[in-house]
């Protein structure tokens, strides 16, 4: 397919600029916040008598069934983490057939009324979600939101997700965040990730006859199921604001409703009230409606009328077209293991999972925080390794607080680190810098004093400075620290974080938050504060950057793509499309590395010292 070979030229791309040196191929760590598992599962409407599709997971969700209940749809990374295509398969597990193959991502399917096509999301070409539909029998595909009637001026968000045609044919419903702004949340409390407004559309599908069916400003909409008569379209409802506390550990303070409109005349039903984030309804019959509570005290299967479902943390429910069945995933958050491997988009380039902050000595030493999933940031320890993940050793830990963003000194003998509270507790919560011996004796000492809140160092190639970013009690921005006589000075005063020397020692990349846009950027500047230049002026948040060894790129995460699911149906996740990026040290050829659903973040190119040591350690 064309659009498979521009995509793939990309990747290409990307090796031959990145060209970091001969010999093994280059091998990037990055922290992937999503599960590390998904399974999904067959059961009673009720969901009562459960069982596996598969007697093994092949990392499956979003599933639902055809329409003579015969077969599932769904998507999988079975082809390697974190690249996502359709497939499908009987609901005995048996005939498994995949349906793309396209190394963009792929998702939530829904089958035209006939069985003979599927109705789902794709970033393919464009980078961002539009609805796509595919012909099963020919292959043939064709963009149903493409056109560019359809799409958001620039600047603005423009994704299209979770199709559902109506059982005449005659319509596909989807949601969207066409035409809002990329702009920072508010609940439970302000902070830099993007809330999400979603509308519901009808559209023909042959491109004809777009409608709105929800407009409100300020109330998302999102998941449409048509009634068995195709007259009305059922969707659950929320405020806009707390769209962002829905996909993170604050969803038991969220609340929404099950709501259905004529599509004719938009006379609107409430079907339901009272507390519990409610996603995700299908009609089985006229008269009632089937949905999930995510959370609040009830959480599990639920019914408009008719008894209650089995309670617990499922997620996506489907069920089948006669109302008997169900399949819906189960999602594991167990941490991923270190270095586990994960899909590349570059076939010259290895792709591993690290937790968080992944630094390197110059003798390939990897250091890390130790925190597991970014879900929970109250607590985090400090740990030494090879580069392969092997032989790992805690060089400090302290449970009240949590230790950010190790630095090693040129030497390697010490790293630096802040510790205390940092992201949403920078407010109320003191952290300061340390240092602590690499060798794991656990000798440290302090740096700095605990206000203002100080983080994220990074230690200057000649061994004699830290920069480092400071927050509150009326002080902001970077900070330079001297080592030999614990002075320091102000190298900026604007919200800036994440500061990076290059590997010579000539630059420093750093994050700046916009003044007029709010969004987070990256800049580089000199040590001394100078020649301050931007790099990024996309729309979304910028952020997490990183030198290639030699000094010629920056890598760094970008949230510009935005959205490709509906926000209230992602869990743990601060900003679920961030993906990985590239360009070169100056800011020009900016490309994506990953594609995946989940949040990219936090790259590290592993050095050649490192590289050497791993390739002469086996051979041994």
């Amino acid at each position: 397919m064309k659009t498979k070979v521009v995509v793939l030229s990309f990747a290409f791309a990307f090796a031959a600029a990145l060209s970091l040196s001969a010999g093994p191929k280059q091998t990037m760590l990055m922290n992937r916040l999503g599960p590390s598992q998904m399974t999904l599962y067959i059961a009673n409407a009720d969901g009562s008598s459960e069982h596996p599709l598969f007697s093994s997971s092949g990392f499956d969700y979003n599933a639902s069934f055809s329409p003579d209940g015969k077969w599932i749809v769904f998507t999988s990374e079975r082809n390697g983490s974190g690249e996502a295509d359709l497939y499908r398969v009987r609901l005995d597990g048996s005939g498994l057939e995949r349906l793309t193959d396209d190394p963009a991502l792929d998702d939530q399917a829904a089958f035209s009324p006939d069985g003979n096509q599927i109705a789902f999301v794709s970033t393919r070409g464009a980078h961002t979600a539009n609805i796509w539909i595919m012909d099963l029998t020919t292959r043939k595909l064709r963009n149903l939101t493409g056109a560019p009637a359809l799409q958001a001026p620039a600047g603005k968000l423009d994704g299209f997700f979770r199709p559902s045609w109506s059982p005449d044919g005659q319509w596909i419903a989807f949601s969207s965040d066409r035409n809002f702004d990329f702009k920072p949340h508010e609940f439970p409390q302000p902070g830099w990730e993007h809330p999400q407004e979603l509308s519901i559309y009808i559209i023909h599908p042959d491109r004809q006859g777009l409608r709105r069916l929800t407009m409100q400003d300020g109330v998302s909409t999102g998941s449409p199921k048509w009634s068995p008569d195709s007259k009305r379209v059922a969707f659950y409802e929320l405020p806009t604001a707390h769209t962002f506390a829905a996909r993170i550990y604050a969803q038991g303070m969220v609340t929404s409703q099950i709501v259905s409109v004529d599509v004719a005349t938009g006379a609107r039903v409430e079907h339901t009230a009272g507390p519990g984030l409610k996603v995700g309804p299908q009609y089985l019959s006229a008269d009632r409606i089937a949905y999930l509570i995510k959370a609040g005290p009830n959480a599990g299967l639920a019914f408009t009328s008719g008894g209650a479902g089995v309670k617990g943390a499922v997620r996506n429910p489907a069920w089948s077209p006669d109302g008997k069945q169900v399949v819906y995933q189960k999602v594991d958050f167990t941490a991923r293991p270190q270095n586990q491997a994960l899909y590349s988009w570059d076939p010259d380039m290895e792709v591993q999972y690290t937790d968080v902050f992944p630094r390197f000595s110059r003798d390939g030493k990897l250091a890390i925080s130790d925190i597991r999933t970014l879900a929970t940031t109250a607590a985090a320890s400090i740990s030494v390794m090879n580069a392969d993940g092997s032989g790992k050793k805690v060089v400090f830990s302290d449970k009240n607080g949590a230790a950010f963003v190790p630095t090693w000194s040129p030497d390697g003998q010490w790293i630096a680190f802040g510790f205390g509270g940092f992201f949403g507790a920078r407010e109320t919560t003191p952290a300061k810098l340390m240092m602590v011996r690499a060798d794991g004796s656990q000798q440290s000492k302090d740096l700095t004093k605990g206000l203002p809140n100080s983080g994220f160092p990074t230690w200057s190639p000649d061994g004699k400075q830290i920069i480092y970013r400071v927050w509150g009690a009326g002080e902001y921005g970077l900070r330079v620290l001297n080592l030999s006589d614990g002075s320091t000075k102000t190298l900026t005063t604007e919200l800036d974080n994440f500061p990076a020397y290059s590997p010579s020692g000539d630059l420093i990349t750093f994050t700046r938050r916009d003044a007029k846009t709010l969004d987070y950027d990256i800049f580089t500047m000199r040590p001394d504060g100078t020649n301050v230049k931007r790099l990024t002026t996309t729309p979304g948040n910028d952020s997490h950057s990183s030198w290639s060894p030699d000094g010629k790129y920056i890598l760094w995460s970008s949230g510009r793509y935005g959205f490709k699911d509906e926000a209230p149906l992602y869990d743990n996740s601060f900003q679920p499309f961030a993906q990985i990026f590239i360009m070169k040290a100056d800011g020009s050829d900016q490309h994506a590395l990953t594609y995946s659903r989940w949040e990219d973040s936090m790259p590290a190119i592993v050095p050649p010292a490192a590289q050497k040591n791993t390739l002469t350690k086996r051979l041994l």
